[in-house]
C-alpha cells in the first residue's frame, strides 16, 4: 500500500495564503454548524526540556476527510537552530482508516494559524481598519500579516519585539509581500495604537495592558496556546467581546484560560466561537466602538482542511514521494 510523503518544500509548492484562507474559513463554518468531530488537543509536558507534544485529530463529516497532527512547542529551540514548532500531519482514509499521506505540518501550522487570524479580522475587525500593530515578529507573525493583507487594506504596520534584529528581519521579509509602511516602535504601548492588534508571543505574564487598548480595536491573540499562557491583561476581557476558536479548548489553553481560572471572567462572558460567527449563527462585532478579541488556540480542523488541499494538489501535480508502509 502506497502512502504519499510530502516534505516541507512539497507543501510550500502546493499551498498559498488565498487557498489556505478559503479552506480555513470553510473549516470554521463547518465547525460552527457542528459538522466536525474534533476532541480537544491532548498534551504531553516535557518540563525539564521546556516543551510539549500535542496530538490533534479531526473528521469533517460532509467532506469525508480525516487526519491527525502531531506537533511540538519548544520555545528554546531557536537557540539550537531549530523551529520552535515542528509538526507532522497524517491524512487517513475514512473508508479503511489507512494512511493516505504523511506530510510536513510545520508550514501548514504557520499558514493555517495566519489564515485563522485573517478570517477573524474579516468578520470581526472594523471595515475601515488599515493599521496593524504586531507584538512579536516570528514565523507566526509573518503569516498573520500575510493573511491580514488578503482581507483588509493594510496601510501601516507597527512592530515591536525584544530583539531588534528580529524586527529588522521581519520588516525586510514582509516588505517583499505586503505593500505598506512599516514603523518600528520602542514600546508595546505604541504598537497598541492601531486598528488590528496581533500578539504572537509565548509569554506567561501579560504584556498588553488594558489602558493601551482603544475603542474599536480588534485583537488577534495568537500566542497563548497552553495552560498558564497569557498575553493580554485580564481586565481587557471584561470590556471586550470575546470570540474563541473552540470554547472547550480555549478554556484550558487559550488566552481566556487564566482569567477563567482566576474567576475574573466566566464562560458566559465568551460571546461566540468564530465558526458560529462565520456560519451566521451568532453575530460578531455589533458596533464600531466594540473591542473584539479572537482567542486562537489552533484547531485540528484548520490543519485538516489545509493538509487536504496540499494532498489533493500534490496528487494532481504528481508531487511528493510514494512509499510503501507494509
Amino acid at each position: 500500500m502506497d502512502v504519499l510523503w510530502l516534505d516541507q518544500s512539497d507543501v510550500r509548492s502546493v499551498i498559498d495564503m488565498p487557498l489556505t484562507l478559503s479552506a480555513v474559513e470553510n473549516g470554521f463554518r463547518e465547525h460552527g454548524l457542528k459538522k466536525v468531530q474534533m476532541p480537544p488537543k491532548s498534551y504531553l509536558y516535557f518540563e525539564k526540556h521546556n516543551g510539549d507534544l500535542r496530538t490533534m485529530p479531526s473528521f469533517m463529516e460532509e467532506k469525508d476527510i480525516a487526519g491527525v497532527k502531531i506537533v511540538n512547542v519548544h520555545p528554546d529551540n531557536r537557540e539550537k537552530g531549530l523551529p520552535t514548532v515542528m509538526a507532522v500531519i497524517v491524512l487517513n482514509s475514512t473508508e479503511t482508516g489507512a494512511p493516505l499521506a504523511i506530510m510536513d505540518g510545520t508550514h501548514v501550522t504557520d499558514m493555517r494559524t495566519g489564515a485563522a487570524g485573517g478570517v477573524a479580522a474579516k468578520y470581526l475587525a472594523r471595515k475601515d481598519s488599515h493599521v496593524v500593530g504586531m507584538v512579536g515578529t516570528g514565523g507566526q507573525a509573518r503569516t498573520q500579516l500575510l493573511a491580514l493583507s488578503e482581507v483588509m487594506d493594510v496601510e501601516e504596520v507597527k512592530i515591536t519585539c525584544r530583539n531588534i534584529a528580529h524586527c529588522e528581519s521581519f520588516e525586510k521579509d514582509m516588505k517583499k509581500v505586503v505593500n505598506c509602511d512599516f514603523t518600528r516602535k520602542e514600546s508595546i504601548k505604541d504598537v497598541c495604537n492601531c486598528d488590528v492588534l496581533v500578539t504572537t508571543t509565548p509569554v506567561r505574564e501579560p504584556v498588553v495592558k488594558a489602558e493601551w487598548i482603544h475603542e474599536g480595536t480588534h485583537i488577534n491573540a495568537i500566542g497563548a496556546d497552553a495552560m498558564g499562557k497569557q498575553e493580554l491583561e485580564s481586565s481587557i476581557m471584561k470590556k471586550a467581546r470575546i470570540i474563541v476558536d473552540d470554547i472547550v479548548q480555549a478554556s484550558h489553553s487559550g488566552e481566556v484560560n487564566v482569567p477563567l481560572s482566576q474567576g475574573i471572567i466566566s464562560e458566559s462572558d465568551i460571546h461566540a466561537e468564530l465558526g458560529e460567527v462565520v456560519a451566521g449563527v451568532k453575530k460578531g462585532r455589533l458596533s464600531d466602538e466594540d473591542i473584539t478579541i479572537f482567542d486562537s488556540t489552533g484547531l485540528a480542523v484548520q490543519d485538516l482542511v489545509t493538509a487536504n488541499i496540499a494532498y489533493t494538489k500534490a496528487v494532481e501535480l504528481g508531487i511528493g514521494k510514494k512509499m510503501k508502509l507494509f
